[in-house]
């Protein structure tokens, strides 16, 4: 059996492919094979019956095959997108052709979604990057991960599906680093630590996350921390994801009870005299390797303005006067 390189797979053809040895799920065969498309692609296609085990329709991504099973894959046509390109301007960290890393700013959502139709990075990313149509998916393409609205700095978004497969495949097994700075209430008495929490929807405000337990649908989120200096009644903390919940860090956070200064959901909302636009919560540094090249890429983003702002005030309020971040 060949497997099935992009070159040889269209976007709007019937592939048919025969089992030559079982005992996999089908979504993870296909994935093996069907190189150019994610494997929650592939799982969307089994949803909506565009997948045939011996001529009837595959009705779970967790079917398991047998030798000589014949599958069929009818891939769509593309749907023309509706999103418009927007010259927005972007804050480059790196670019080549086959990756972009961007310093986010504040206020800027990722991609489009109910109330922001536009004015979205990816509206920037459409008319910096006019390849980048139907990467990954028609409302999302390119997007790797994604950041809060308000949650600023790096964040990596591909120009090839290749590429995109890459970059997810290395945030899911962690070999992608990706670290945070946090302004945070109180000072926990430890000077590091572990959170490992579950996180799912809350149970009664839809625009929240929560501690869910596993068996109520919460998935596994892990998140470590340090602090970086002690600020009065006021902590910088340096996060790094373990796992990529919507929310994570602003959650578990406000678990531990020393809640992201101006987060709008999960904090008390108390006030040091800096008007910030959103949490005070930074992406400052995205370690990578380059699916093509195999070199490191490390992209550092510099603390915003307002940021850096809340950190001399609160250093002046408690008599400290600078910092070097390693």
């Amino acid at each position: 059996m060949f497997k099935i390189t992009s070159s040889l797979l269209s976007e709007n053809s019937r592939q048919s492919l025969t089992v030559t040895t079982g005992g996999k799920r089908i979504d993870v065969w296909l994935a093996d094979y069907l190189t150019n498309l994610s494997r929650s692609r592939i799982q969307k296609l089994i949803e909506n019956g565009q997948v045939l085990i011996n001529n009837s329709v595959c009705k779970q991504k967790k079917t398991i095959l047998k030798q000589n099973d014949i599958i069929i894959v009818d891939i769509p046509i593309p749907v023309v997108s509706s999103l418009t390109a927007e010259a927005i301007p972007l804050d480059i960290l790196y670019e080549d052709e086959y990756l972009i890393i961007i310093n986010k700013s504040a206020n800027f959502v990722v991609h489009p979604a109910p109330g922001h139709s536009n004015g979205t990075l990816v509206n920037a990313l459409l008319a910096h990057c006019p390849d980048l149509q139907g990467i990954g998916g028609i409302e999302r393409p390119g997007i790797v991960h994604r950041l809060d609205k308000d949650t600023t700095g790096a964040i990596v978004v591909a120009k090839t599906e290749p590429v995109l497969h890459s970059l997810q495949a290395q945030i899911k097994a962690k070999t992608a680093k990706r670290e945070y700075l946090g302004v945070v209430y109180g000072c926990p008495k430890e000077d590091s630590g572990v959170i490992d929490l579950p996180i799912g929807r809350h149970p009664s405000d839809g625009k929240k996350m929560a501690i869910v337990s596993v068996e109520k649908g919460g998935r596994e989120a892990l998140t470590y921390w340090q602090i970086k200096e002690r600020l009065g009644n006021y902590s910088l903390i340096h996060f790094t994801l373990g796992t990529g919940r919507t929310h994570q860090i602003r959650v578990h956070a406000s678990h531990i009870k020393h809640p992201i200064l101006g987060d709008p959901l999960y904090s008390a909302g108390h006030s040091v005299g800096v008007n910030l636009t959103g949490q005070a919560l930074h992406a400052f540094r995205l370690t990578l390797t380059h699916p093509i090249t195999e070199e490191t890429i490390e992209a550092i983003a510099p603390l915003p303005l307002e940021l850096q702002k809340l950190l001399q005030i609160l250093r002046q309020k408690s008599g400290l006067k600078s910092i070097m971040i390693n």
